[in-house]
């Protein structure tokens, strides 16, 4: 029994789902690219209204539903039914062994219109996202006390990103409504192998860093972080990107948020970072990539002067990000970033932009093709859905994902600063609007 501010969560039912027909045991490395990932869990969850209508199913109906087709899913996805295991080098690797996928049924004393889904520190950590016990994935299926239905999964990073895991949702969803699957994964680690020889850039030590090699911690000044979930309206991503001359959504809303992250400095804060997550899958020359499972990702990052940002317009600052983001998301970065990883090899490395290395920072992630509209298990489209990764850190986190209620807002789930989250709340005109249950429960 989980006891939370305002309700609690009772799990009923706990059960290891396993593929019915799995692939031989074999051991599955990591990429170059997987390697660069740490020992972190990611949460995503889906909030269903009450099944009616044509709809309308029982709880017990929907459990065996969704349990028969994960059993299913996972003989296509088996990397989400194995373990990360240790090889020879004492790096991670996949033991696939159809271990399975722990799986939860819960129920909650509170309804889907009280939830606080604004503030999931208190509405979703650790009640509605389970936390991860074994394994590669888990799931909870908890049903509300209005009948609506959040399900729930928390996965390994190092085994897969966003859009690995999208792929499984929307596969996932497709078996469950007995469609056939729209994408194969391919699992194919040749695509990702280095180079021979190798070709390494020096310029990637300024993006990545070898752990032995990140500077000494900082003096912990205890600020606090927080967890929130904003929503943004399309007519205010549109006049961000219309003050920007021609740049992209993600390109305007990244310089936006790095002028507000400068108004958070500290005294001695000279210089404030921002990184941006992108998806090598589309720059990789391969038309494989587009259904590779595992990490395909990069975090390029500016840095720029606080006082230097605080006198810019947002169309400079867009600008500014412009000009390394396109720099860095070509196919010779991620062959680079390969080919540097293998010579760092056995020791894991990390992206710089979030070591302590003084001065704020933020990382923007690729949540912006989300499924949400597409995750349906045959009772109905979702409410709303958010990934979910309080990682801890001390650089700020902010995923921008479509929203399942408006065509064109976004739904954002930060991790920041209080004081950052603070600042962003009070700019004017108004950019993150707070999320209530308004917003998707109409």
């Amino acid at each position: 029994m989980v006891r939370s501010t305002g309700y609690t969560v009772t799990v009923k039912e706990t059960e290891t789902v396993a593929a019915a027909s799995p692939v031989g045991e074999h051991r599955l490395p990591l990429s170059n690219l997987d390697l660069l990932l740490p020992a972190l869990d990611v949460g995503v969850f889906f909030c269903y209204k009450k099944p009616k209508g044509k709809h309308c199913r029982s709880l017990a109906s929907m459990v065996w539903s969704l349990k028969a087709s994960l059993a299913e899913t996972i003989e296509t996805y088996y990397p989400f039914a194995g373990e990360v295991v240790a090889n020879s080098a004492g790096e991670p690797e996949l033991l696939c062994n159809n271990r399975g996928v722990d799986f939860d049924v819960a129920q909650a004393d509170v309804e889907l219109r009280s939830l606080r889904l604004c503030d999931p520190s208190e509405s979703v950590e650790g009640k509605l996202v389970p936390h991860k016990k074994g394994g590669v994935l888990c799931v909870q299926v908890t049903e509300l006390k209005c009948g609506s239905l959040v399900l729930a999964c928390a996965f390994d990073h190092r085994v897969a990103d966003a859009c690995s895991t999208n792929m499984f949702l929307v596969a996932w969803s497709e078996l469950s409504t007995s469609k056939p699957l729209s994408c194969l994964p391919t699992f194919r680690r040749s695509l990702l192998f280095p180079r021979s020889p190798l070709r390494v850039d020096r310029s990637f030590d300024r993006l990545y860093v070898p752990f032995s090699s990140l500077p000494p911690p900082e003096p912990d000044h205890s600020e606090e972080a927080i967890n929130r979930i904003y929503y943004i309206a399309a007519a205010d991503i549109d006049r961000m990107q219309s003050s920007t001359k021609g740049r992209t959504k993600i390109e305007a809303f990244t310089a936006y948020l790095w002028r507000a992250l400068a108004k958070t400095a500290a005294p001695g804060d000279n210089w404030c970072r921002m990184g941006i997550v992108v998806d090598g899958r589309a720059r990789l020359r391969d038309t494989a990539m587009s259904s590779y499972f595992g990490n395909v990702l990069s975090i390029p990052y500016g840095t720029l002067r606080v006082d230097e940002l605080l006198r810019m317009e947002v169309a400079e600052v867009a600008e500014v990000v412009h000009s390394w983001l396109q720099r860095e998301a070509t196919e010779e970065h991620f062959r680079g970033l390969v080919d540097w990883v293998e010579v760092h090899r056995p020791e894991p490395a990390v992206a710089r932009v979030y070591s302590k290395e003084g001065g704020p920072a933020c990382v923007i992630s690729s949540g912006r093709e989300f499924p949400v509209a597409e995750v349906q298990f045959g009772w109905g489209k979702a409410a709303f859905g958010s990934y979910h990764f309080p990682w801890g850190g001390s650089t700020g986190y902010v995923m921008p994902m479509p929203s399942a209620t408006a065509d064109g807002d976004w739904v954002v789930y930060v991790y920041l600063l209080k004081k950052v989250a603070e600042v962003l709340e009070a700019e004017q005109p108004p950019v993150f609007r707070t999320l209530t249950s308004d917003y998707y429960l109409p």
